[in-house]
């Protein structure tokens, strides 16, 4: 993508879609509402139209967002001024709302959260139909791999200082739903695997940190799960481990997701070790990452705050960094593309995701009929 273009692309308005109306779709609202306030060179954005397939929601994210048509998806799909659409729906429609966005008569840009799809087959027909419209731009939503301290933890892995990777260990664990009324209140996430539970809403982002650190050749050699409540489907997940090799480097290693680790809070981690050092990431210190070097014998601290540059540093490099502030910066980047330094988590990153997180599920099933009585 020329300067020119970019040039262009920044000085343009954009006519932003919302397909959904939900929790994380407020999240999206605000990261581009607030743009303006971090970035000089940020694009103008006409908030054009939400749809949601309930009409009250949608009225009243419309009215609360500033979101000129809240419209049902037929309305929504046939708008000729849409330019750039958010797929923010439930996790089972991504995949159908995408094949219908594609289409749509003045689509340039699309932003789809993760999970990208539920089967096998939809990833197959997701990347052949994507193929086709090559003009399109396509990110995932995978905001934690735009957090400041990941962004620079990943540009001094990829320098080599540490040598070969030999294994790792992820981790991404919260307890709400040892509580029945946040279950009650989210019966929707506790759909089968992969749609649903814990290693495809939390372990994907997991997922796609080590894919980002790795590469994509990264296989599933086996996986459990535990946790079990009478209102939770079996084969939704509520923790489960998986164990994952690398045909790559033959580095090796387990990554975990749980919904019911009491006392952790949001936790995201990861602790990766190498032939000559190794480097370590939580999100309870977004503010820096780590790493050790065999040479030194010594641990680093990186303090990174809220420094994205060359795009801000805004309100201050020395500014703690945190969920909402990555998502801002992901969607700098899918309206500007002017981060060089950012990993940037395209249809093919997701799907690549998405396949680990299906064989995951795949692992689950065969380890719950081991373990029938």
């Amino acid at each position: 993508m020329n300067n020119l273009f970019l040039s262009q692309m920044n000085n343009e308005k954009i006519y932003v879609g919302f397909i959904g109306a939900g929790g994380i779709a407020r999240a999206h609202a605000f990261a581009l509402n607030s743009l303006r306030y971090y970035y000089n060179d940020s694009p103008q954005t006409e908030l054009e139209a939400v749809c949601s397939s309930t009409e009250n929601s949608r009225n009243e994210f419309a009215r609360q967002f500033g979101f000129r048509n809240p419209v049902p998806i037929d309305e929504f799909l046939s708008n000729k001024n849409t330019d750039t659409v958010y797929i923010l729906g439930p996790n089972k429609v991504h995949y159908e709302h995408l094949i219908k966005v594609l289409e749509m008569p003045s689509v340039r840009r699309i932003y789809i959260e993760k999970p990208v799809c539920s089967s096998i087959d939809e990833e197959m027909l997701m990347a052949k139909t994507v193929s086709q419209h090559p003009e399109i731009k396509i990110q995932t939503g995978f905001q934690y791999l735009f957090m400041s301290s990941v962004r620079e933890a990943l540009n001094l892995w990829k320098t080599g200082k540490l040598g070969k990777p030999i294994h790792f260990d992820l981790r991404y664990y919260h307890g709400d739903y040892l509580q029945k009324e946040y279950r009650d209140k989210r019966s929707t996430r506790l759909t089968p695997a992969p749609d649903g539970g814990a290693m495809a809403d939390l372990g994907s982002h997991a997922i796609s940190l080590i894919t980002a650190f790795l590469g994509d050749n990264l296989q599933i050699d086996s996986a459990l799960q535990s946790g079990q409540f009478k209102d939770v489907p079996p084969d939704s997940d509520l923790f489960s481990l998986i164990t994952l090799y690398d045909s790559r480097t033959s580095a090796a290693g387990t990554l975990s997701a749980s919904r019911i680790s009491s006392g952790t809070g949001d936790l995201l981690s990861l602790e990766l070790f190498a032939e000559k050092g190794s480097i370590r990431f939580s999100s309870h210190n977004p503010d820096y990452f780590e790493y050790y070097t065999e040479q030194s014998g010594m641990w680093n601290r990186i303090f990174t705050g809220s420094n994205y540059k060359p795009s801000t540093s805004f309100p201050s490099g020395h500014v703690p960094s945190g969920w909402l502030r990555a998502m801002i910066h992901a969607h700098y980047v899918f309206l500007t593309g002017n981060d060089s330094k950012s990993f940037i988590p395209d249809l093919d990153h997701g799907l690549s995701v998405q396949r680990l997180v299906r064989q995951s599920a795949e692992h689950l099933g065969k380890f719950r009929n081991k373990i029938k009585p």
